[in-house]
């Protein structure tokens, strides 16, 4: 089976935060489990270098766009690595490549039909003395009344103009914009009405969507699509590839999710595969991202495919509700954030993925505290699963010279280690990943009490094939928690199986007579609780320093 991943593509124009990674995140554990069940897989993702956030930061700093991108992207591929993630390819907008790929869909979409130019007015700064892409203008929301930018509003996801805005603002200078006559190619969007009402009717049916994602594109759908401008009067993007438009830019939500199909084509013509694989009518593609980028890829990005004839529409939208910090929004201009970079300075990586899946906002607006973070890590990472490996393993390093060569698995233990692969399977393919995340550790919390109950430590003497039970038992529910925890906690995954000598890991069973061990060392340590108060200092501190 094949299997598409494709991870939303953050902007290359500040540092990642934790809301970046917990909208992410599902995308990596997918990717590993179905590479685990041997399915072939594709999960592709990149810096989002075009468009007028990059180009707002350039100006600010005196810099080239360039240099801002290159910076921000290098550090992507930094923290990704160092979180996890199993990208096929990473790649950016700002490639050749890619610009090629745009282009081509834009003449595809253009020989199609779809594609039609039209006279408008936009925003014009008089001060600057050029057209204002939707960034660069900022008002107040016509639907909701929030301060919002010209592209969407945040506060209630409304896909806006510039034009809509009540009291604009250009973001350069402060001063209000003029309106002025310009021609922009536009889509047109309202042509798939009826074909995106069945695309989602059938997402609904199958439940294969997340409900913010049906009810949203819903929304869309029901007030009525409207033809959208895929051209801008900007400096940064891909050129428009037709005689007398070359000074303007393909539009960014246009361009960025076409990253996904082009991404794929530099992967294929870099490995020498098939891109046709994971591009036809049996494809299985999971695209995952926040809420805020619904609309482009519920209906955007599948109007562009049915534009462009190519059947690979999304049969799966992981879209995550948003993550506060402290019970307040997160916010990159009021420095009010924990970034990515500081976090994987400090703090084991597994600790980072298991608090963003166990408490992921999958279905409403979660928290992040540094509180909770630290209980979670010392509760359940070191707790529960850590002292149950240690335990076991350091008593049967001490009481059986390092290995485990007898004894009968628990039949019942046994029975519900095998019922957990389908289960945990099922939820992470349809999306759950906190409950299936939580079922696993459902089973570490039984093992701990299993261990209790039958206290080897008396055993030993009082009965030896009786402990032989159950430290074979115990050691039976490490390597299979092990591999069942590593779409989720690859780092000590790995540890684990590095000290079990076991093979690697696939999704099925481990069921071995018995064990050798390397040396067994501690998979995470205690936090002081006194970091709470620290980072919370730290927090408030960088907020405050604006």
């Amino acid at each position: 089976m094949s299997i598409f991943i494709g991870g939303a593509w953050p902007y290359a124009n500040g540092s990642l935060h934790l809301g970046h990674i917990a909208a992410l995140l599902p995308g990596d554990i997918l990717a590993r489990y179905y590479r685990l069940k041997g399915d072939k897989v594709l999960y592709v993702s990149g810096s989002d270098c075009n468009g007028t956030p990059i180009s707002i930061r350039a100006d600010q700093e005196g810099v080239t766009v360039k240099e801002v991108a290159d910076r921000f992207h290098n550090e992507f591929i930094a923290c990704f690595t160092k979180l996890g993630f199993t990208y096929d390819l990473y790649t950016r907008t700002d490639s050749p490549h890619h610009h090629q790929t745009v282009q081509k869909i834009f003449l595809t979409l253009l020989e199609n039909g779809f594609l039609y130019k039209k006279e408008i007015e936009q925003m014009y700064c008089q001060h600057d003395q050029k057209f204002l892409p939707d960034r660069y203008v900022e008002g107040e929301c016509p639907n909701c009344g929030a301060k919002s930018r010209g592209d969407q509003c945040d506060n209630c996801s409304s896909i806006l103009d510039p034009l809509d805005l009540i009291k604009p603002v250009c973001k350069l200078c402060g001063n209000r914009p003029v309106k002025k006559i310009t021609e922009h190619f536009y889509f047109e969007l309202s042509q798939f009405q009826q074909e995106l009402e069945a695309v989602v009717e059938t997402a609904n049916v199958n439940k294969a969507w997340r409900d913010n994602a049906i009810q949203l594109s819903k929304r869309y759908l029901k007030e009525g699509l409207q033809d959208r401008a895929v051209s801008r009067d900007i400096g940064n993007g891909v050129n428009i590839p037709v005689k007398g438009f070359e000074d303007k830019k393909v539009y960014v939500w246009i361009e960025a999710v076409s990253g996904y199909y082009s991404a794929s084509i530099e992967w294929a013509a870099q490995t020498g595969n098939d891109v046709n694989e994971f591009w036809n009518e049996d494809t299985i593609s999971y695209y995952v991202h926040g809420k805020d980028n619904i609309p482009f890829h519920s209906i955007i990005w599948p109007a562009i495919l049915l534009g462009i004839k190519n059947p690979a529409l999304p049969t799966h939208i992981v879209s995550n509700e948003y993550l506060t910090l402290e019970k307040k929004k997160l916010s990159t201009s009021n420095n009010w954030a924990v970034w990515v970079p500081y976090i994987l300075e400090h703090y084991h990586v597994d600790s980072i993925r298991y608090f963003l899946t166990t408490n992921a906002p999958e279905n409403r607006d979660t928290d992040f505290s540094w509180r909770e973070f630290i209980s979670s890590h010392n509760a359940e990472l070191l707790g529960a699963y850590g002292n149950f490996i240690n335990r076991t393993l350091k008593f049967l390093e001490k009481s059986y010279g390092g290995e485990n060569t007898k004894g009968e698995i628990n039949e019942t233990i046994e029975e519900n280690v095998n019922k957990l692969y389908a289960r945990v399977g099922q939820l992470i393919e349809e999306g759950h990943f906190k409950q299936a995340l939580d079922e696993i550790f459902e089973l570490i919390r039984a093992a701990n009490k299993y261990f209790d109950h039958e206290q080897p430590w008396k055993q030993l003497t009082e009965d030896k094939a009786a402990c032989d039970n159950t430290l074979l038992t115990c050691v039976h529910i490490i390597a299979n928690i092990a591999q069942l925890l590593s779409p989720f906690l690859p780092t000590s995954s790995d540890e684990v199986k590095a000290m079990l000598n076991l093979q690697d890991f696939k999704w099925q069973v481990i069921k071995k007579k018995s064990y050798q061990f390397s040396k067994v060392e501690p998979l995470f340590e205690r936090i002081d609780t006194a970091k709470i108060g620290e980072e919370l200092a730290k927090l408030e501190a960088q907020s405050n320093s604006l």
